[in-house]
C-alpha cells in the first residue's frame, strides 16, 4: 500500500497517463488511482485480481479442528497492526478467555513485538515463530481456527485468500480492498482498524463460535475465492488486456 502514502512522489497519476492501461488489483485500489489521474484517463484503469497459487487451491476443504487458535501470517511491520493484536489478547486473558495465536512471519518489528507479549505476559498465549515455507504455512492454517489480520494498510493480502481456499474463516480490519472479499458474518469477520475493543469481542465471538459454523463460514470462502480469484480467469484477463494494447 505504500504508493499510497506518497502518491505524487511516485508519479501515480502520471504513470497512469502514460500507460496504455493500468491494473488495480481491487477496487478500492482503482479508486486511489481515480484521486490522482483525470476522469479522462480513467477508462485505462483496470481491476485484474491476484491469484491463488495451486497449492492453496488443491487443498481439499477441512472441518476446524474443535482445539484449533489463530493464526496470523504477515511481515511484523508497523502497517499489520501487530501490536493491536497483542493488546486484544491481552484483554481476552484478563476477563479469563483462553486464546491462543500463532505468529507467522519476521521482520524489523519482531524483537519489540516479542518484548510486549513478554511484558503482558503472553508468553504461553502467542507464540512466533519466524519465517515458514508454503507448506508449513498450510499446516499451520490447516490446524488453526480462524486466521487473524489486524492491519492497518493493505491491498489485498494473497494470506486471506489463502486462507479461505483451505476453508478457514477470516477475523480481519475493513481497509483498503479487504471488504471486497471478506463478508462479515458470511465468511468472516470484519473490525475497525485501531480498534482493540472490537477485535477482542470479535475474537471472543471466534472462541465460540461452533466448528460447524466456522466450517460453514470457511466453505463459503473458499467458493469466493474459486470464483474472484482464479489465476486462470484472471491470467487471461490481464492476457487480453496487453492483446487489446497492441492493436
Amino acid at each position: 500500500p505504500g504508493i499510497f502514502f506518497h502518491p505524487r512522489q511516485w508519479g501515480l497519476g502520471e504513470k497512469v497517463r502514460r500507460s496504455a492501461f493500468t491494473v488495480c488489483i481491487t477496487e478500492f485500489c482503482r479508486s486511489q488511482c481515480m484521486v490522482f489521474t483525470s476522469p479522462e484517463y480513467w477508462s485505462r484503469l483496470q481491476v485484474v485480481h491476484c491469484g491463488l497459487g495451486g497449492d492453496f487451491t488443491a487443498e481439499l476443504p477441512s472441518m476446524v479442528p474443535p482445539a484449533g487458535g489463530f493464526v496470523c501470517v504477515g511481515r511484523l511491520c508497523a502497517e499489520k497492526g501487530h501490536t493491536i493484536l497483542l493488546e486484544a489478547v491481552h484483554r481476552l486473558v484478563q476477563a479469563g478467555q483462553s486464546v491462543n495465536v500463532v505468529m507467522i512471519g519476521d521482520g524489523p518489528m519482531r524483537v519489540e513485538l516479542e518484548r510486549r507479549s513478554a511484558q503482558w505476559g503472553l508468553t504461553s498465549q502467542v507464540r512466533f515463530v519466524g519465517w515458514q515455507s508454503s507448506t508449513q504455512v498450510r499446516e499451520h492454517i490447516r490446524q488453526a481456527r480462524c486466521l487473524v489480520v489486524a492491519s492497518f494498510a493493505e491491498g489485498l493480502p494473497i494470506v486471506i485468500m489463502e486462507s479461505l481456499a483451505m476453508s478457514r474463516p477470516v477475523l480481519t480490519t475493513w481497509v483498503a480492498g479487504i471488504p471486497e472479499l471478506i463478508e462479515n458474518g458470511v465468511n468472516g469477520w470484519l473490525v475497525p482498524p485501531s480498534s482493540v475493543h472490537a477485535l477482542a469481542d470479535a475474537m471472543s465471538n471466534v472462541l465460540r463460535t461452533p466448528v460447524e459454523e466456522l466450517t460453514k463460514m470457511g466453505l463459503a470462502g473458499r467458493a469466493k475465492v474459486l470464483r474472484d480469484h482464479n489465476a486462470a480467469t484472471e491470467a487471461a484477463k490481464l492476457a487480453q488486456l496487453f492483446m487489446q494494447s497492441t492493436q
